[in-house]
């Protein structure tokens, strides 16, 4: 099998898995479409607000809690509500076809660089497939921990938005590094680096619903599907608190290499800057958080404003801005 073959399965790979978390969108949407009237049905009989993905004000959650569990049964004090079947079925058809969509990025990556014979970690477009890889796991590996059903639309809607603009927009060849990305750096500072995207991209996502769930934009129904406010701000600062610490990571290394490839720990260049930005962002986050006398409204604001920075980083920076680290496209 020649190289060229395997690039190619690395793009059959990577057209699958973005066929697979399309489907998993569409079935995890069908879950909260059927699961919500049936509680609500329950509410109006029993009187007592549920959720779909949290506890009951009226009473304890057995099966579609904050915390998770494989159970499915919701309970209050007069009635029990259970998700319908075909709800279930169509979130573990998610969830197997999610964590099966992760699978194959990874495939895809790792049949991309054997095929160049490097780390496949180059420029955008590979950084990106790496990022939709880790967010997709981020979620999964969550899942495993706590009910998190009601969340997967909206990962798996943003990495199948984040596959297609890769596919198309972003798509190079698999070719060789440039002769700066040629670096035992390379694996270490850039798969950090997506780590913490792909974890830092669920905790924006979180923030943000939590952010729309305390100001009931949309409707009280809409909101009925998703844990409590206070549920989804806990859940957002535990993701932002693995993805702080990788991307300081990703600072530090970044200037050691840098150090290394230019001669200097830290020159100006743009990425350099914006990382920093980031880093600095985050940072304010977890200080807000941590400031009793800091709305949690505000905090979760800085986090978006975090994920926002990200995304200019790593497309306004790299396409407009020139520098070092102008390969990167």
């Amino acid at each position: 099998m020649n190289n060229e073959m395997l690039a190619q399965y690395a793009n059959y790979a990577l057209a699958s898995a973005a066929l697979l978390v399309t489907v998993a969108m569409l079935c995890y949407a069908l879950y909260l479409a059927q699961a919500v009237p049936v509680r609500e049905r329950a509410e109006a009989d029993a009187k007592v607000p549920a959720t779909v993905g949290g506890p009951t004000v009226g009473g304890p959650t057995v099966g579609d809690s904050d915390e998770g569990g494989d159970a499915h049964a919701e309970t209050g004090p007069e009635t029990a509500v259970e998700t319908p079947m075909r709800a279930r079925k169509a979130a573990g058809i998610a969830g197997s076809f999610t964590w099966l969509a992760a699978g194959l990025l990874l495939l895809s990556a790792a049949l991309r660089g054997i095929a160049v014979e490097r780390f496949p970690l180059g420029n955008l477009f590979e950084f990106s497939v790496a990022g939709a890889f880790f967010a997709l796991a981020t979620f999964s590996v969550a899942s495993t921990r706590r009910d998190l059903r009601w969340l997967g639309v909206f990962v798996t809607g943003f990495v199948t938005l984040l596959l297609m603009v890769a596919s198309t927009a972003w798509y190079v060849a698999a070719d060789e590094l440039v002769p700066s990305l040629q670096s035992y750096w390379l694996p270490i500072h850039v798969t950090v680096a997506t780590l913490a995207v792909g974890v830092l991209t669920v905790g924006a996502i979180v923030s943000g619903l939590y952010l729309l769930s305390d100001r009931e934009v949309g409707g009280e129904r809409f909101w009925r599907k998703l844990p409590p406010p206070q549920s989804l701000e806990r859940f957002s600062y535990s993701l932002h608190i693995i993805g702080f610490p990788l991307w300081s990571f990703t600072l530090i290394a970044g200037a050691i290499w840098a150090r290394e490839a230019w001669g200097a720990y830290w020159t100006w260049d743009p990425k350099e800057v914006w990382t920093f930005v980031i880093w600095t962002i985050y940072a304010a986050y977890l200080h807000a958080r941590a400031t009793k006398t800091t709305p949690r409204r505000m905090a979760n604001w800085i986090a978006v404003a975090g994920f926002v920075c990200i995304v200019i980083n790593y497309t306004v920076v790299n396409f407009y801005f020139i520098g070092m680290h102008s390969y990167a496209q």
